[in-house]
């Protein structure tokens, strides 16, 4: 449980607790899946075209998701089943190969973090619970963290296998905070605004520029805990204006 840095709850509508989102909303991640999806493109270029091999890898994650969860593990083994299937159980053992290295490459590259989310974590830190929300494998999220240099600044760490409503609601219960005074900021509509919005919670979302297909969920543009902001760094201005 954390302890508070903020006065009790909802006291005159105040934001106590702000949950963050890891990949895509304070470091970059996508843009490496995109490079390696290019690569895997190229190794088969001989077998299918590009847009057909790109359609059945998001239907293998698809499939997938239930089996290997989130994270760069699980893409792996999607892109490796894709190779099997497009080439009818002919792909050589060395695009096999070159798909595991891809896989260690994602695995062990550089943290890089978004611009501003160091300034404005820290500042939001100096007066409010700080968690972090974030799915996917969990040495690779525990890697990441460790490399940002931003771990001092959290609370309370969360990495979950998926993001839903109950999920969020578990979150907020075992930390100790009142949803309605909680705030979850990400880049995901389906995974980090909608379920926490219908845990009770406020949802901003901030896109990235790059999102994965299954990621995409229509905006609840009609629910007064909804906000859209284009910038991370705007955020303690709207944390300060929704808290009255």
């Amino acid at each position: 449980m954390t302890t508070p840095k903020t006065a009790s709850s909802t006291q005159n509508g105040a934001i106590t607790t702000i949950a963050f989102d890891a990949d895509d909303t304070l470091w970059e991640n996508e843009a490496f899946y995109r490079v390696t999806q290019e690569r895997f493109a190229d190794l088969l270029a001989d077998y299918t075209e590009r847009d057909h091999l790109a359609e059945r890898l998001l239907d293998a994650e698809r499939r997938n998701l239930g089996h290997y969860g989130f994270g760069i593990k699980g893409f792996v083994l999607s892109m490796i089943e894709t190779a099997i299937d497009v080439t009818e159980e002919r792909v050589p053992a060395s695009v096999i190969k070159e798909l595991v290295a891809a896989g260690q490459e994602m695995l062990a590259h550089p943290i890089h973090l978004l611009d501003g989310v160091k300034e404005t974590v820290t500042e939001l830190a100096s007066n409010h619970d700080i968690l972090l929300v974030t799915k996917g494998d969990l040495l690779d999220q525990e890697r990441k963290l460790a490399q940002s240099g931003l771990g001092d600044l959290f609370d309370g760490v969360e990495i979950v296998s998926t993001k839903t409503t109950p999920v969020y609601r578990n979150i907020f219960a075992r930390h100790g905070v009142d949803p309605h005074a909680a705030v979850m900021v990400g880049n995901s509509m389906k995974s980090d605004v909608i379920p926490p919005i219908e845990a009770g919670a406020w949802g901003v979302y901030v896109p990235h520029n790059i999102t994965w297909a299954i990621e995409h969920a229509e905006p609840p543009q009609d629910n007064p805990r909804y906000r859209h902001l284009d910038d991370l760094v705007a955020l303690p201005k709207l944390i300060a204006e929704i808290s009255g």
